[in-house]
């Protein structure tokens, strides 16, 4: 049998789990900076759970579980019909109760909802770990990938909108990503465009249209708005719609004109400017910042200010996180009025970001920091007290595992890209002292046993 991996998933080596630990690190470090706690729910959920949270398409690629003990001989019959109103695309209990979480928002709502009366509010949490999607694997897009969530429940406040631009600027910053781009509208202003569209019942039919913008283009976006049951006038307007252009200050005046007879747009173009001037971090990188009233984010559940953070253009890979607020998202698991807003980073897009820009440190994939030399059965004796005495204190460090000729360890060490090697023979031990090398540099000085831990190995 020839081993294989299923299709969309991937084995990660040492040296990019260090890497993806670099940026896990990076956005957990700055998660906690804004007081946010960190939060874990199960791979799987209840299939209820899930569909109908992601809109038409989404629902699609939700991953379903088959139950336990289908091959159960009694059953196969009813298992084989039931399967058959599964391919239909149909629920059905008999075969199917479980599916593999599509994202961590949804999750997070359930748990908000099941444990509300214990909670502080308002409620900060992160949350770091794997999603699956049935979706077609290309680059940057993958069946099996990490999501990492910060929200707020429980908070109507723009500030909190403000704060997660802050996030985003600080995690791309302190990963080393320039020219990213955070894009920033509203489902209020999408709501008004559906109200003066044909409805606001076309709201999901005009939007999933709108969020395949960049992938299909204007024209196919108005085919697909007219297969939708949209009138001629209609599709104008949501093409003048989708033409607006020029800097943020010019895009909000054209489209206060578009929407002037909606009061929830100029409610929407009222909370856009509000988070758009607070964004503090953002007042020497205002390029940055982009009003975009063609980003629509897809989802049923967002209500209100909406992201999405874009690689640099010169790496063609796209969004590298999004969000936006959704202030009802409870009231699907019989808990209203618990206002949210929470935003996510697309690790394993950043990954390919920062890998395609060289923009790991140099350091990042080094692990142990000293190696020690096996030189025979009463160096090693020795040389293993000292090994031990470096792990107290936190210098990662090891042992060859057998005595062989020098050539052979150096070789382990630069493959390893080791830094440190500390060479213990049997002079060495005579004289209580050991040979300490920067591989890095060549440079090599003699330390005595009791000293070599309190040596810098930097």
């Amino acid at each position: 049998m020839k081993p294989s991996l299923p299709q969309g998933t991937r084995d990660f080596g040492p040296d990019v789990v260090r890497k993806r630990q670099y940026i896990l690190n990076t956005i957990r470090s700055v998660f906690e900076l804004y007081g946010f706690q960190p939060l874990e729910t199960p791979a799987m959920e209840n299939l209820d759970t899930l569909m109908g949270k992601y809109g038409e398409e989404g629902d699609k690629l939700i991953f379903k579980i088959l139950n336990n003990g289908l091959d159960n001989p009694a059953k196969e019959s009813q298992a084989r019909q039931d399967f058959e109103k599964v391919l239909e695309g149909k629920n059905n209990k008999g075969i199917t109760e479980r599916a593999l979480k599509y994202d961590l928002t949804i999750p997070f709502a359930r748990y908000v909802a099941m444990n509300h009366g214990q909670l502080i509010f308002p409620f900060k949490r992160y949350q770091i770990q794997p999603v699956w999607r049935a979706d077609r694997p290309q680059k940057g897009r993958y069946r099996e990938f990490f999501q990492c969530d910060a929200d707020v429940v429980g908070s109507n406040s723009l500030i909190n909108e403000v704060e997660f631009g802050n996030i985003y600027n600080d995690v791309f910053q302190k990963l080393g990503i320039k020219n990213f781009q955070l894009r920033i509208n509203s489902r209020k202003v999408l709501t008004a465009l559906a109200e003066i569209s044909g409805g606001v019942e076309k709201m999901m039919d005009i939007t999933v249209a709108i969020d395949k913008l960049d992938k299909i283009g204007i024209e196919k976006v108005k085919e697909e708005l007219t297969q939708r049951d949209l009138n001629a006038e209609h599709i104008a307007t949501i093409e003048n719609y989708l033409n607006i252009d020029g800097s943020n200050e010019e895009k909000v005046t054209q489209l206060k004109n578009l929407l002037h007879s909606s009061e929830i747009g100029q409610k929407g173009i009222g909370e856009i400017e509000y988070v758009v001037n607070s964004i503090s971090n953002f007042k020497h990188q205002t390029s940055n910042l982009i009003i975009d009233f063609t980003l629509a984010r897809g989802l049923n559940y967002y209500t209100g200010i909406i992201f999405e953070a874009k690689a640099p253009a010169e790496v063609k890979i796209g969004s590298i996180g999004g969000g936006g607020r959704y202030d009802d998202l409870t009231g699907l698991f019989g808990v209203p009025n618990i206002p949210g807003v929470g935003i996510s980073f697309g690790v394993d897009r950043i990954y390919d970001v920062m890998d395609e820009l060289n923009l790991f440190p140099e350091t990042v994939e080094q692990g142990t920091k000293v190696l020690f030399f096996n030189l025979g059965n009463e160096e090693t004796k020795a040389a293993y007290k000292l090994l031990q005495e470096l792990r107290i204190k936190g210098i990662a460090s090891e042992i060859y595992h057998e005595a062989v000729k020098f050539d052979k360890q150096f070789k382990y060490a630069e493959k390893k890209n080791i830094p440190f090697v500390v060479i213990l023979g049997s002079k060495e031990l005579e004289q209580k002292s050991c040979l300490v090398k920067d591989l890095r540099t060549g440079e090599q000085r003699s330390v005595p046993f009791d000293e070599l831990a309190l040596q810098s190995f930097t």
